[in-house]
């Protein structure tokens, strides 16, 4: 079997530092200074000045939260949602309520020089906190490469460029160990994700389960579906999944619901419990939700992921 590596972001540290060493000198700035950046263009289609290297940061999206840990920038995170709990030291956070109904006057004490919206935060809230003076910046990936491009961004407007150079070649890196294997494969399961069950919730195409799905070798029977929507469990016996992979909501129910009695899936054993935090939210661990899907869809292949 083939055994995925695993990197960390810790490896190759020495490395790391040689080439920020080397930037520092050839650009003249000190690791402390605030230089001046530019205009840039979010994933809203706005154009964002970020006059200063950010020092007080509020992010309003769990992924943002785990973006901005992963590229060294914990101690400049000021604010965090309430759902925003990976890694740990995020809980340490002030919470500043939920992204799409923030405490707006909670924020502006906080003091931030840069608010780091994601998709929910409406338009309403978004011009309110501009309204105030306050600088935002919109991040809305749809796929793998726009996760790995908004890590680019979001390492361009904080002064961590290279950071986010390893952090994303680290991403590239796992992703093809896996599409290494499964990119010719013939044998590709039909696979059913469930993000609820009271109604039963799935993830059609256009969402980041179904290209894990994908890239991990198997085949999503709710392909046909756009977006995360409901589903019959009459419709998906019909499909006859092969491979269920449900979230932590909704594993016991997909292990004892009569109805799936029949499907390829249960009576194989092949109902796994997925971990929703790693395929849902549009940040680092994205390749680990990857390589756990890889291990689910094709066992005689992928070795269980080490954590």
């Amino acid at each position: 079997m083939k055994r995925l590596c695993k990197q960390t972001f810790t490896r190759g540290a020495n490395w790391f530092l040689v080439l920020l060493s080397i930037a520092l000198v050839l650009t003249g700035c000190n690791p402390g200074e605030t230089a001046p950046l530019g205009t840039f263009v979010d994933d809203l289609g706005r154009s964002v000045t970020i006059e200063r290297i950010p020092q007080r940061i509020v992010s309003l999206a769990p992924s943002n939260t785990e973006i901005l840990f992963a590229l060294g920038l914990g101690e400049e995170v000021v604010g965090v949602t309430d759902w925003c709990d990976f890694p740990p030291e995020a809980l340490d956070k002030e919470k500043v309520g939920a992204y799409d109904t923030p405490d707006i006057e909670k924020i502006r004490a906080l003091n931030p020089d840069l608010i780091l919206v994601a998709y929910g935060t409406s338009m309403d809230v978004i011009n309110t906190l501009e309204g105030l003076g306050l600088t935002v910046f919109g991040i809305k990936s749809t796929d793998l490469d726009d996760v790995l491009n908004d890590i680019r961004t979001v390492g361009n407007i904080t002064g961590k460029e290279l950071e986010a150079q390893a952090l994303t070649s680290e991403m590239e890196s796992r992703i093809e160990a896996v599409t290494d294997e499964t990119s010719e494969l013939e044998q590709r399961p039909r696979v059913f994700y469930i993000v609820w069950h009271d109604p039963l919730w799935t993830a059609g195409s256009e969402t980041f389960i179904h290209e894990l799905i994908e890239k991990a070798g198997g085949v999503n029977i709710c392909q046909n579906i756009t977006g995360y929507a409901t589903i019959s469990i009459e419709e998906v016996v019909a499909r006859n999944p092969e491979v269920i992979i449900a979230s932590e909501w909704s594993f016991d129910w997909a292990n004892n619901e009569t109805l799936l009695e029949g499907t390829d899936a249960r009576q194989n054993g092949r109902i796994y419990q997925g971990d929703d935090d790693l395929v849902q939210r549009s940040g680092p661990r994205l390749g680990e939700g990857l390589e756990w899907f890889a291990y689910f869809i094709h066992p005689e292949i992928f070795e269980e992921p080490e954590g």
